[in-house]
């Protein structure tokens, strides 16, 4: 009887372990102080972050299947910058658990999640600003350049976001070019900055325009497109030819490709 409930016991730790393990080809997380505790910064895929800051957990654009985010706490906050399948995934957020989330999100992704988030869901415009659970979460533009009405990322479809985390600022492109909006922020701490064609800009883009913008730490995220991945130690040299206090932190968003 005894050796049955010490099996029992031990399936159950097992299994519980295994439940909550962090996949291991994720890339391991960093942190970053604030005047309010430590910001965490996990890299799950592509356009996908986990931020967890102040006993708050912030999933952006959750994409590519809930196992890339077994072992995370259930998010607070939900940001998803555009329509698109990398960005807007139904099947990831469907296997998550977003029973508390708030989802901030632009008009047009509004438009096309399910029925089931409606309630959740707070609408933000290129431009607006919500102060939330202690932080702030402002809108910025994000689109194709030249600008054209059958551009994959037109101007005021989708969101960037700048966080306000305490008193760091965060921004997050989502799928951008090298746009003016993007190049006129000021005081940005924490930068997760894409560069994959055809879709948003090429490395050389990506660089120019962090370069205007200076941020204290950059993440080039966001770096597949149709050739495979970006060459973001070639972003990275760039940047600190140019600008050695620029903190360019190279992750591993593709553990699958390498």
């Amino acid at each position: 009887m005894k050796l049955t409930l010490l099996l029992a016991a031990t399936l159950a730790a097992f299994t519980a372990q295994a439940q909550t393990a962090a996949p291991a080809a994720r890339a391991a997380a960093d942190q970053i102080a604030t005047k309010k505790g430590p910001l965490t910064v996990q890299p799950i895929t592509h356009g996908s972050v986990v931020l967890t800051w102040g006993g708050k957990t912030i999933y952006v654009d959750p994409y590519g299947g809930p196992a890339g985010y077994t072992g995370l706490a259930a998010p607070d906050v939900v940001l998803i910058t555009d329509i698109h399948g990398d960005h807007l995934d139904p099947k990831t957020l469907a296997g998550l658990s977003l029973g508390k989330a708030l989802m901030i999100v632009p008009p047009a992704v509004a438009a096309q999640l399910p029925a089931e988030y409606k309630k959740q869901v707070r609408v933000l415009r290129n431009g607006q600003k919500l102060d939330t659970l202690g932080m702030s979460v402002a809108a910025i533009p994000m689109y194709n350049l030249p600008e054209a009405a059958d551009a994959p990322h037109t101007k005021g479809r989708g969101n960037g976001y700048v966080l306000g985390l305490g008193g760091k600022n965060v921004y997050l492109s989502g799928d951008t070019e090298d746009i003016p909006e993007m190049r006129a922020l000021k005081n940005i701490d924490v930068a997760f900055v894409c560069m994959n064609l055809p879709y948003t800009m090429d490395v050389n883009q990506a660089a120019q325009g962090v370069l205007a913008f200076k941020p204290a730490i950059v993440y080039p995220y966001h770096y597949r497109g149709q050739n495979g991945l970006s060459d973001v130690a070639s972003f990275k040299k760039q940047v600190n030819a140019a600008d050695k206090k620029i903190d360019v932190r190279l992750r591993n968003w593709y553990p699958t490709a390498q």
